[in-house]
């Protein structure tokens, strides 16, 4: 480890190409947690409203309901209905697993980085949230 001394007087660890590849992985990295946080967000929400239309199916009498395909609503046969929210229901839970596994991976992935570059700059880098 190769130690310049800063006009300030402190030492500076110097920067190789390695550890600005590091930086910017972990940056990478930390916006596309946001990202997915965000999308696991939305998937929650879409997987709830799923749930609560599912619910609402069931306490209908009717034996055709109002079912949204894009802009408009059709008068689509009840179980018709229950069956295409179920498929967008294991859809949705099936992207949101996908999604939390990916998140999982970036943390680790994160937190491997943090280890190298806080080992090599201690209190020189600050990579956490502010």
């Amino acid at each position: 480890m190769q130690q310049q001394q800063g006009q300030s007087g402190g030492s500076e660890t110097e920067v190789t190409w390695e550890d600005q590849q590091n930086i910017n992985k972990f940056g990478r990295l930390n916006n596309r947690l946001h990202e997915l946080e965000d999308e696991i967000k939305i998937a929650k929400e879409s997987n709830d409203n799923l749930e609560d239309a599912g619910n609402e199916l069931i306490l209908t009498d009717e034996d055709v309901v109002r079912f949204q395909i894009g802009e408009v609503f059709a008068h689509v046969p009840k179980d018709e209905v229950e069956t295409r929210i179920e498929q967008m229901k294991e859809a949705t839970s099936q992207n949101l697993e996908k999604l939390e596994e990916e998140k999982e991976s970036i943390i680790a992935q994160m937190a491997e980085l943090k280890k190298i570059l806080y080992g090599k700059f201690k209190d020189s880098i600050n990579l956490e949230e502010e």
